[in-house]
């Protein structure tokens, strides 16, 4: 099934149709009309958290919007109730986790999926094994093929996409070659080792699996020719294929790391992505940290240091672009010959989470230049309609808005009536539902695509719960 495949008409375990009518009519705290229970039912539920059942319930005792905490106790769950396998191996903990109608597993959205648990480790042991069991089967991903970007549980499957002209591998459901997939297990590997303090992960196996990434990321700097990796599809979508023969449009090497495809999986224009550059500088310094501490390899770590170094002052020098009207801006991409884009992606890392990913400064005079273009209607991938306004991308098409950039923009907000405005709309707009999607038209909520978005549903919980800690006044109906 393809990504942005329409399927908000199908049984699937994130949408409303694979209820049970009997649960329909189940007593409840809401009022059962307009918000009927769309949960998977207690037993059934893939993995089950009691750190997050008590996280439910606190939320749901005090925010008294009953929209609001019946959403939360749908969606920040999700990604538990329907997208993991849970397993060891070897007596070392395994997970797998598809991203919701798809069967497959991405190495960007299992690591955002499983993030807003995080915080919640050291509360419950078996989550914490959980995310050590993400953090083990990425590795081992790695190892298969770092250029690919999804993987299926069975390592001997070839999927829809076996044809696709590349360097393709049984188990291996699409290799979309993007920074952000080796830069996500990286962050996720990190802030688990700060936040339990446990390295059992981090073991020769992992280590190499540093180095593989370190090694595609100096490849595709293309310093000296086009790299190992090229990519091409037989479609008729031109964005889920590259140009010349799979290598893409030239690029001067001033130090940047190419990607191939954004984390919408659309190929790039121009192949210096910049979020993904920035996401880059950031999980360099956490491997090398890593690295040095846990391994006391400092030459290492010298090493990934060192290409953080080039790219942060790469981007430094090229990034920036003196807009007319928002003044000085990041580019989206660009080929460093002085060709740009200017839009932003809908997914992460986008433009507007530089700050969540901890790239940059929020108060950064030139981010705060950027939200202001990426949120108005100089961005042409920007639409605003009768029922929302908000980011979209040609992933899925024009009119069509992400809430995950809508969510992102309240996760790095500083002001609370734009917090406030953020969780508004996308409480009016899960179509009836109790679910985030994919996309939903400007226009019309209930035109929805991807009705079993895991990854959206996660981050829309992780936005509530934040904003229940820090602001709990702006929860108020």
């Amino acid at each position: 099934m393809k990504r942005r495949t329409f399927i908000q008409n199908t049984a699937l375990a994130g949408g409303l149709t694979m209820i049970d009518p009997a649960h329909l009519m189940a007593a409840n705290r809401y009022n059962a009309k307009d918000f009927p229970i769309v949960r998977v039912p207690k037993g059934q539920r893939n993995f089950e958290s009691h750190a997050i059942e008590k996280a439910i319930k606190e939320f749901s005792k005090n925010v008294k919007d009953e929209e609001l905490a019946w959403l939360f106790n749908n969606c920040f769950p999700n990604t538990l109730d329907t997208t993991v396998t849970y397993k060891t191996i070897d007596g070392r903990p395994d997970t797998y986790v598809i991203t919701g109608d798809i069967d497959a597993m991405w190495l960007r959205d299992s690591s955002a999926q499983v993030w807003p648990y995080m915080q919640f480790a050291d509360e419950d042991k078996d989550l914490k094994h959980l995310i050590a069991g993400v953090i083990n089967r990425q590795t081992r991903y790695i190892l298969k093929d770092p250029y690919a970007n999804a993987f299926y549980d069975d390592p001997d499957k070839k999927g829809e996409w076996s044809t696709d002209m590349t360097d393709m591998r049984p188990g291996v459901h699409e290799r979309k070659y993007e920074i952000d997939s080796l830069c996500y297990p990286i962050r996720l590997a990190y802030n688990y080792w700060k936040t339990t303090g446990d390295d059992a992960p981090f073991d020769e196996a992992w280590v190499k699996a540093i180095k593989n990434i370190l090694q595609v990321f100096r490849d595709q700097q293309k310093k000296d020719d086009r790299g190992p990796y090229k990519f091409q599809r037989t479609t008729a979508v031109a964005t889920d294929t590259r140009a010349l023969h799979g290598y893409g449009y030239p690029v001067n090497p001033v130090g940047l790391i190419c990607s191939a495809f954004r984390p919408s999986d659309d190929a790039t224009v121009f192949s210096f992505l910049i979020p993904s550059n920035f996401f880059a500088v950031v999980s360099l310094e956490q491997a090398a940290e890593m690295i040095e501490t846990l391994k006391g390899d400092t030459a290492f770590a010298k090493e990934l240091r060192a290409l953080r170094t080039e790219v942060k002052d790469a981007l430094a020098a090229h990034a920036v672009f003196d807009h007319p009207k928002h003044g000085k801006i990041y580019a989206f991409e660009i080929d460093g010959y002085g060709n740009r884009l200017m839009m932003d992606d809908a997914n992460v890392p986008s433009l507007l989470s530089l700050p969540y990913l901890d790239a940059i400064d929020v108060n950064d005079p030139i981010y705060q230049n950027t939200r202001n273009f990426v949120w108005s209607l100089d961005n042409p991938f920007f639409f605003k309609g009768t029922a929302a306004e908000g980011i979209g991308g040609p992933h899925v098409g024009m009119d069509m808005i992400w809430p995950m950039a809508i969510t992102m923009r309240g996760l790095t907000s500083t002001k609370e009536e734009e917090i406030k405005e953020c969780i508004q709309t996308l409480k009016a707009t899960h179509g009836g539902t109790g679910f985030m999607h994919e996309t939903f038209h400007k226009d019309d909520p209930a035109n929805f695509s991807r009705s079993w978005f895991a990854w959206a549903n996660t981050l829309f919980g992780e936005f509530l719960w934040k904003t229940y800690k820090e602001s709990p006044g702006l929860l108020k109906q």
